[in-house]
C-alpha cells in the first residue's frame, strides 16, 4: 500500500458563498476609521496657522502661568496678638546681636542701623499697647524697700 503524504489543506467546510448575494446594508464597507493620533504626531511640525489663528498674537506653545513669582518673601509676619508679636521681637537673634554690637560701641551698616531702628519702633508701639512701662527702672525696685513701706496695722480686722 502506498504511502499518502498528510497535506494541511482541508477540503471545503460548509457551503460556497451565492456571488449573486447582495451584503448587508448595516455592514459598513471599506476601511474602519482609526484610533487616536497619527504615528510620529508627537515630533511633527506646527500647522500652518488659519486665518482666524493668524489674527492672535503668536502664543508660547509652553503651557504654564506667567505671572512672575516673587523669590524674596516680602509679606511681613502674622501674629493673632500683640503678645505673640512682643515674644517673637524679643526672640529675634539678628536684632539681639545688633544690639549687643551698639552696647558694645562696633558700628553698623545703615542697613542693620535701619533693621533696627524699625524693630525698636515696633516694640515700643506693642509695649504702649500692651500697657507695659518702658521706662521702669529695675534697679531702683528693692523688693526690701516695699517690706519697709508695708504697715502690719493694715491688715487687722
Amino acid at each position: 500500500m502506498p504511502r499518502k503524504k498528510k497535506s494541511r489543506k482541508v477540503g471545503q467546510i460548509g457551503v460556497r458563498k451565492d456571488p449573486e448575494r447582495k451584503p448587508r446594508p448595516n455592514v459598513p464597507t471599506g476601511k474602519k476609521p482609526g484610533k487616536g493620533k497619527q504615528p510620529g504626531h508627537r515630533n511633527a511640525g506646527e500647522k500652518a496657522p488659519n486665518k482666524s489663528e493668524s489674527n492672535k498674537a503668536k502664543r508660547d506653545p509652553r503651557v504654564g502661568s506667567k505671572r512672575p513669582i516673587a523669590l524674596i518673601k516680602s509679606e511681613p509676619k502674622k501674629y493673632a496678638t500683640p503678645t505673640q508679636e512682643l515674644a517673637a521681637l524679643e526672640a529675634d537673634s539678628k536684632l539681639a546681636l545688633l544690639l549687643d554690637k551698639l552696647d558694645n560701641g562696633d558700628t553698623i551698616s545703615v542697613s542693620e542701623q535701619q533693621y533696627v531702628d524699625e524693630k525698636l519702633d515696633r516694640h515700643r508701639v506693642l509695649c504702649d499697647l500692651l500697657g507695659i512701662d518702658l521706662e521702669e527702672d529695675d534697679d531702683s525696685d528693692d523688693p526690701f524697700d516695699k517690706l519697709d513701706a508695708l504697715n502690719p496695722d493694715d491688715y487687722k480686722q
